[in-house]
């Protein structure tokens, strides 16, 4: 058994597998997983019922194994945070500014061909997605 922050088998070959600009979409329950990401992009399921697991959750066992150049994350039109940010911005390495980004300008984002990796998370919550862009390795 691995001893490390993620030990699903699909989920740490599509980790192994995204490089340097390849981007991680961490979905809530909502996001249309069908849809919302290019053909090709693998998949993850981690739904396993409402609310859980949450967002957050994977996103700190992620940022564990691997390097991150930067975040996006949907909003409003407004423009204003929503409630997961916080936990967000405690959980993304630092120097690692969270983009807001526009609903339907986020999920164009998740279209885009640097999408490798979908985890869908069970988070009910709205606007609980995070986008993340993977860096290079430094160590």
């Amino acid at each position: 058994m691995l001893k490390c922050a993620i030990t699903h088998p699909e989920l740490l070959r599509a980790l192994a597998a995204a490089g340097h600009g390849s981007n991680i979409v961490i979905a809530d329950g909502n996001f249309p997983a069908d849809i919302g990401v290019p053909e090709r992009c693998a998949k993850v399921f981690l739904n396993y019922r409402p609310d859980a697991p949450k967002v957050p959750e994977v996103l700190e066992a992620v940022l564990k194994m691997i390097n991150v150049e930067a975040a996006m994350a949907p909003v409003r039109d407004d423009m204003e945070d929503v409630p997961v940010f916080p936990e967000f911005r405690a959980l993304l390495p630092e120097g690692i500014k969270l983009k807001k980004i526009k609903r339907w300008d986020f999920r164009a984002a998740c279209m885009s061909p640097e999408t490798g990796l979908l985890i869908q998370t069970g988070d009910i919550r709205p606007y609980a997605c995070i986008v993340l862009t993977v860096g290079v390795r430094t160590e």
